[in-house]
């Protein structure tokens, strides 16, 4: 299995899915994943929105981050962020369903650069993020399976 990058991919999604009780607990749902690419998707609850009754920038930060972490893990090596910015577009509102978009566009050695585009139903971007991740020891997925 581990000569197909696509199901080794599924693999690490499936298995970082399921020992993400954060991402769980907001409601997001893994859509799609490929080696260096992971799509997210979101509910805006009433619970996650903030004093102007529009979604907390934090959720949608959760959301960018997790398809980053998503999509830097999904080439089996266990990765963590070095690094995120994001520029908020527009405001997430009750209701909304967000797609979080992540998309490798660099890897070189043990340093990778991600971005994500957030946006709603309707396609309109809500936020931006660029992360910067790190290689660390090991893999998602045990090497001998």
């Amino acid at each position: 299995m581990h000569s197909d990058p696509q199901a080794l991919a599924e693999l690490a999604g499936k298995t970082m899915y399921e020992r993400d009780p954060a991402s769980r607990a907001l409601g997001m749902t893994l859509e799609a994943i490929r080696p260096g690419y992971a799509r997210m998707r979101m509910r805006v609850r009433e619970d996650m929105l903030n004093g102007h009754g529009t979604c907390h920038g934090g959720y949608i930060f959760t959301l960018a981050d997790s398809a980053f972490a998503f999509a830097c893990n999904s080439h089996n090596f266990n990765t963590v962020g070095a690094g995120c910015t994001i520029d908020y577009l527009a405001p997430g509102r009750l209701g909304d369903v967000l797609v979080a978009e992540a998309v490798e566009q660099a890897l070189a050695g043990k340093t990778g650069i991600y971005d994500v585009v957030v946006t709603d139903a309707d396609g309109r971007r809500i936020a931006l993020l660029r992360g910067k991740s790190h290689r660390v020891a090991g893999h998602v997925v045990p090497a001998e399976m």
